[in-house]
Protein backbone atom coordinates (compact mmCIF):
# COMPACT_ATOMS: atom_id res chain seq x y z
CA UNK A 1 0.00 0.00 0.00
CA UNK A 2 1.52 3.32 -0.78
CA UNK A 3 1.66 6.62 1.41
CA UNK A 4 -0.87 9.02 -0.48
CA UNK A 5 0.42 13.26 -0.46
CA UNK A 6 -1.94 15.74 1.80
CA UNK A 7 -0.01 18.75 -0.11
CA UNK A 8 0.37 21.96 1.02
CA UNK A 9 -2.32 24.67 0.85
CA UNK A 10 -1.38 28.09 -1.12
CA UNK A 11 -0.42 29.98 2.22
CA UNK A 12 1.88 27.15 3.33
CA UNK A 13 3.68 27.06 0.24
CA UNK A 14 4.01 30.50 -0.06
CA UNK A 15 5.61 30.49 3.02
CA UNK A 16 8.17 27.59 2.28
CA UNK A 17 8.86 29.49 -0.70
CA UNK A 18 9.71 32.61 1.37
CA UNK A 19 12.08 30.45 2.96
CA UNK A 20 13.61 28.57 0.38
CA UNK A 21 14.04 31.96 -1.53
CA UNK A 22 15.78 33.10 1.79
CA UNK A 23 17.77 30.33 1.96
CA UNK A 24 18.94 30.46 -1.62
CA UNK A 25 20.26 34.29 -1.71
CA UNK A 26 22.55 33.65 0.83
CA UNK A 27 24.21 30.06 -0.55
CA UNK A 28 24.12 30.95 -3.75
CA UNK A 29 25.99 33.50 -5.98
CA UNK A 30 23.36 33.81 -8.57
CA UNK A 31 20.29 31.86 -9.70
CA UNK A 32 19.89 31.50 -13.65
CA UNK A 33 16.18 30.41 -15.38
CA UNK A 34 16.34 30.03 -18.75
CA UNK A 35 12.28 29.48 -18.36
CA UNK A 36 9.74 27.88 -21.27
CA UNK A 37 6.46 29.14 -22.22
CA UNK A 38 3.98 27.14 -19.67
CA UNK A 39 0.78 26.28 -21.07
CA UNK A 40 -2.89 27.00 -19.36
CA UNK A 41 -5.76 24.78 -18.16
CA UNK A 42 -3.20 21.87 -18.12
CA UNK A 43 -1.47 19.75 -15.62
CA UNK A 44 2.60 19.64 -15.29
CA UNK A 45 5.19 16.86 -15.16
CA UNK A 46 8.23 18.54 -13.73
CA UNK A 47 11.12 16.10 -14.40
CA UNK A 48 14.67 17.23 -13.16
CA UNK A 49 18.00 15.57 -13.06
CA UNK A 50 18.92 14.09 -9.36
CA UNK A 51 21.80 14.70 -8.57
CA UNK A 52 21.75 16.10 -4.98
CA UNK A 53 20.40 16.76 -1.48
CA UNK A 54 19.58 20.07 -2.52
CA UNK A 55 17.13 18.39 -5.52
CA UNK A 56 13.60 18.97 -3.74
CA UNK A 57 14.30 22.61 -2.67
CA UNK A 58 15.96 23.56 -6.15
CA UNK A 59 12.80 22.33 -7.83
CA UNK A 60 10.33 23.90 -4.84
CA UNK A 61 12.33 26.96 -5.93
CA UNK A 62 11.62 26.61 -9.74
CA UNK A 63 7.98 25.67 -9.59
CA UNK A 64 7.74 28.60 -7.55
CA UNK A 65 8.94 31.10 -9.77
CA UNK A 66 7.78 29.65 -13.22
CA UNK A 67 4.62 27.68 -12.23
CA UNK A 68 3.33 29.18 -9.10
CA UNK A 69 4.29 33.17 -10.88
CA UNK A 70 2.07 32.74 -13.72
CA UNK A 71 -0.73 30.98 -11.88
CA UNK A 72 -0.36 27.85 -13.64
CA UNK A 73 0.41 25.65 -10.70
CA UNK A 74 -2.56 24.87 -7.47
CA UNK A 75 -1.02 21.93 -6.11
CA UNK A 76 3.10 20.41 -5.86
CA UNK A 77 2.96 16.37 -5.80
CA UNK A 78 6.52 14.64 -4.98
CA UNK A 79 7.41 11.11 -6.06
CA UNK A 80 9.15 9.76 -2.83
CA UNK A 81 11.04 6.39 -1.80
CA UNK A 82 8.26 4.52 0.46
CA UNK A 83 11.49 3.87 3.06
CA UNK A 84 12.49 7.57 3.10
CA UNK A 85 8.85 8.30 4.26
CA UNK A 86 8.46 5.74 6.54
CA UNK A 87 11.58 7.48 8.08
CA UNK A 88 10.39 11.08 7.59
CA UNK A 89 6.64 10.81 8.37
CA UNK A 90 6.46 14.68 7.59
CA UNK A 91 7.07 14.41 3.77
CA UNK A 92 3.53 13.29 3.14
CA UNK A 93 2.01 16.44 4.67
CA UNK A 94 4.34 18.75 1.92
CA UNK A 95 3.11 16.57 -1.19
CA UNK A 96 5.19 13.28 -0.62
CA UNK A 97 4.21 10.03 -1.91
CA UNK A 98 5.53 6.86 -1.90
CA UNK A 99 6.82 4.10 -4.44
CA UNK A 100 8.40 0.82 -3.51
CA UNK A 101 10.18 -0.19 -6.22
CA UNK A 102 10.38 -3.88 -6.88
CA UNK A 103 7.23 -4.56 -4.80
CA UNK A 104 3.62 -4.62 -6.11
CA UNK A 105 2.54 -1.53 -5.07
CA UNK A 106 4.62 0.16 -7.64
CA UNK A 107 1.92 -0.16 -9.74
CA UNK A 108 -0.66 1.72 -7.38
CA UNK A 109 2.30 4.16 -7.24
CA UNK A 110 2.03 4.71 -10.71
CA UNK A 111 -1.69 4.94 -10.80
CA UNK A 112 -1.67 7.45 -8.14
CA UNK A 113 0.79 9.61 -10.38
CA UNK A 114 -1.41 9.65 -13.65
CA UNK A 115 -4.64 10.41 -11.37
CA UNK A 116 -2.26 13.57 -10.13
CA UNK A 117 -1.88 14.31 -13.29
CA UNK A 118 -5.38 14.16 -14.58
CA UNK A 119 -6.58 17.43 -12.79
CA UNK A 120 -5.15 20.67 -14.06
CA UNK A 121 -3.26 22.66 -11.84
CA UNK A 122 -1.54 19.62 -10.21
CA UNK A 123 2.31 19.72 -10.74
CA UNK A 124 4.46 16.50 -9.78
CA UNK A 125 7.86 16.56 -9.66
CA UNK A 126 9.20 13.56 -10.79
CA UNK A 127 13.24 11.82 -10.99
CA UNK A 128 13.43 9.60 -14.10
CA UNK A 129 17.02 8.45 -13.05
CA UNK A 130 15.82 7.03 -9.86
CA UNK A 131 19.46 7.75 -8.71
CA UNK A 132 22.34 9.85 -8.14
CA UNK A 133 23.86 10.86 -10.84
CA UNK A 134 26.35 13.61 -11.03
CA UNK A 135 25.01 16.44 -12.89
CA UNK A 136 27.32 16.33 -15.79
CA UNK A 137 27.30 12.66 -16.71
CA UNK A 138 26.56 12.72 -20.49
CA UNK A 139 23.87 10.96 -20.81
CA UNK A 140 20.60 10.79 -18.41
CA UNK A 141 19.37 6.80 -18.00
CA UNK A 142 15.74 6.98 -17.72
CA UNK A 143 13.76 4.50 -15.34
CA UNK A 144 11.04 3.12 -16.97
CA UNK A 145 8.23 4.71 -14.96
CA UNK A 146 7.51 7.30 -17.50
CA UNK A 147 5.91 4.39 -19.70
CA UNK A 148 3.43 3.41 -16.70
CA UNK A 149 2.42 7.08 -16.08
CA UNK A 150 2.10 9.23 -19.20
CA UNK A 151 -0.07 7.06 -21.24
CA UNK A 152 -2.39 6.82 -18.01
CA UNK A 153 -3.22 10.75 -17.72
CA UNK A 154 -7.02 11.70 -18.44
CA UNK A 155 -6.69 15.40 -19.85
CA UNK A 156 -4.17 17.84 -20.86
CA UNK A 157 -0.72 17.38 -18.96
CA UNK A 158 2.52 19.55 -20.51
CA UNK A 159 5.91 17.60 -20.04
CA UNK A 160 8.88 19.55 -18.41
CA UNK A 161 12.41 19.34 -18.21
CA UNK A 162 15.33 21.39 -16.25
CA UNK A 163 18.35 20.25 -16.20
CA UNK A 164 20.05 21.74 -13.09
CA UNK A 165 23.62 22.80 -13.05
CA UNK A 166 25.67 24.29 -10.26
CA UNK A 167 28.91 26.14 -10.91
CA UNK A 168 30.83 28.53 -9.61
CA UNK A 169 33.02 30.34 -12.20
CA UNK A 170 33.73 33.66 -10.81
CA UNK A 171 32.96 33.17 -7.15
CA UNK A 172 33.52 31.86 -3.95
CA UNK A 173 29.84 30.94 -3.83
CA UNK A 174 27.87 28.44 -6.75
CA UNK A 175 25.70 29.79 -8.77
CA UNK A 176 22.39 27.48 -10.14
CA UNK A 177 21.48 27.12 -13.74
CA UNK A 178 17.83 26.03 -14.57
CA UNK A 179 17.95 24.75 -18.08
CA UNK A 180 14.33 24.14 -18.95
CA UNK A 181 12.72 22.18 -22.16
CA UNK A 182 9.30 21.68 -23.58
CA UNK A 183 8.68 18.19 -23.73
CA UNK A 184 5.35 18.75 -25.54
CA UNK A 185 2.18 16.90 -23.89
CA UNK A 186 1.10 13.63 -22.67
CA UNK A 187 -1.15 13.29 -26.28
CA UNK A 188 2.74 13.39 -27.89
CA UNK A 189 4.60 11.27 -25.87
CA UNK A 190 6.59 8.41 -27.09
CA UNK A 191 9.32 7.69 -24.46
CA UNK A 192 12.51 6.66 -26.64
CA UNK A 193 11.83 10.13 -28.46
CA UNK A 194 11.65 11.98 -25.44
CA UNK A 195 14.86 10.68 -24.09
CA UNK A 196 16.91 11.66 -27.17
CA UNK A 197 15.16 15.10 -26.97
CA UNK A 198 16.28 15.01 -22.99
CA UNK A 199 19.64 13.92 -23.62
CA UNK A 200 20.32 16.48 -26.09
CA UNK A 201 19.10 19.41 -24.47
CA UNK A 202 21.24 17.71 -21.40
CA UNK A 203 24.01 18.16 -23.54
CA UNK A 204 23.65 21.56 -24.90
CA UNK A 205 22.87 22.93 -20.99
CA UNK A 206 26.79 21.36 -19.74
CA UNK A 207 27.54 23.10 -23.19
CA UNK A 208 26.50 26.30 -22.54
CA UNK A 209 28.17 26.24 -19.15
CA UNK A 210 31.81 24.79 -19.73
CA UNK A 211 32.88 28.30 -20.98
CA UNK A 212 31.49 30.85 -18.48
CA UNK A 213 30.59 34.41 -20.40
CA UNK A 214 29.30 37.15 -18.47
Amino acid sequence: MIIKAKPLNPFFFKCGALMIGWLFKRRFNKIIIRDIDIKPDHSYLLMCNHFSFLDGLLAYHLCNKVLKKESKMQKLHIMVLKKQMQKNKWLKYCGCFSIDPGKRSITESFNYAAEVLSEPGNVLLFYPQGNLESSHVRRIQFQDGLREIVPNVKGKCQLIWSSNLIEYFESTKPSVYYNMLDCGTNEEFEFEALKDQVNLHHRQSIEKNIRFTT
